[in-house]
């Protein structure tokens, strides 16, 4: 490794009560977080020196360790501060920011999940997209996947968790037919969501959200939340492939870049390959939240990194 790579504005981790360079940090290879998936884990965001919805999000990451029957010893204000202390410690104004929980190392000689003590994991590093800035401005390419998304009643994708290959399958899909992002149907054909974000439809100006088999980012609850407030239908219900095929305009939700649209599933171009008016209405509203507002907080950088 360089230099350069241990430098703070790359990232900074918290393992075992120490913070370090994030190109120093690892992951015991027994931990069944490793070789088992047996984790959870949130993103949050830092822009322009601010978090936003950093309380919602250790909220939520609490709620999938009791999910999974998991506990650390740190409380919710504890874990903020582990948090703000990597992006301090970092420098970074914008900023990619995970806590992970993992089952831990088991005893010798034993499975038993009950007897591992559970790991706690934390890191900031730059700001992570989903889409470039020229996909943003223009928007994505998308395919339905012919990959089927793992059903809720195996394992609940309200919990986050590591169960990517049927989501990396699809990626795959994608990149063989020039797009740049899938989205996975369920076992009735119903769209289900991607690799890291949620999916909107638009027909006759109302949204449309999937309501299963879904994780609920925080992004799609900012965006339901944008609707309401500005009087916008939203449905939160089944969304068929057919009717996203058929929609008037399809956006994607994520931490990893806000607001993004697609302007071609399957092929089809959609508003003449530019994203629709009202995508980008709520786009505006969504970078807006990010600077004013009672979800932001601040980080607090004096003696950090420059």
């Amino acid at each position: 490794m360089t230099d350069t790579q241990f430098s703070p504005a790359h990232g900074i981790a918290f393992i075992e009560g120490a913070y370090m360079p994030l190109a120093q940090a690892s992951v015991p290879l027994t931990d069944r977080g490793f070789v088992r998936s047996d984790a959870t884990y949130d993103v949050v965001h830092v822009w322009q020196g601010r978090f936003f919805r950093l309380d919602d999000h250790i909220e939520r990451f609490e709620a999938s360790m009791r999910g999974l029957r998991m506990s650390l010893p740190y409380s919710a204000s504890e874990i903020a501060s582990i948090l703000m202390e990597c992006v301090r410690r970092s420098g970074l104004r914008d900023s990619y920011v995970q806590m992970t929980c993992t089952r831990g190392i088991p005893p010798r000689g034993t499975r038993d999940p009950r007897l591992c003590q559970n790991r706690f994991y934390a890191f900031a590093q730059p700001f992570v997209w989903i889409a470039n800035e020229e996909q943003r401005r223009d928007g994505l390419r998308m395919v339905v996947s012919s990959v089927q998304r793992i059903q809720p009643e195996a394992v609940d994708p309200r919990i986050k968790n590591f169960h990517w290959l049927d989501l990396t399958m699809g990626i795959l899909e994608a990149y063989d037919h020039d797009a740049t992002v899938a989205v996975l149907v369920d076992r009735d054909g119903n769209v289900t969501e991607g690799a890291g974000f949620n999916v909107f439809a638009v027909r006759n100006g109302v949204l449309a959200t999937p309501d299963r088999g879904v994780f609920e980012g925080m992004t799609r609850r900012t965006v339901i939340e944008i609707a309401e407030e500005s009087g916008i239908p939203c449905e939160v219900r089944q969304v068929s492939a057919g009717e996203l095929r058929a929609a008037d305009e399809i956006f994607i939700t994520s931490t990893a870049g806000g607001i993004m649209p697609v302007t071609a599933l399957d092929g089809h171009i959609y508003g003449d390959g530019k994203p629709g008016a009202l995508t980008c209405r709520i786009q505006d509203t969504y970078w807006h939240r990010q600077d004013v507002g009672r979800f932001c907080t601040n980080v607090d950088y004096r003696d950090g990194a420059a």
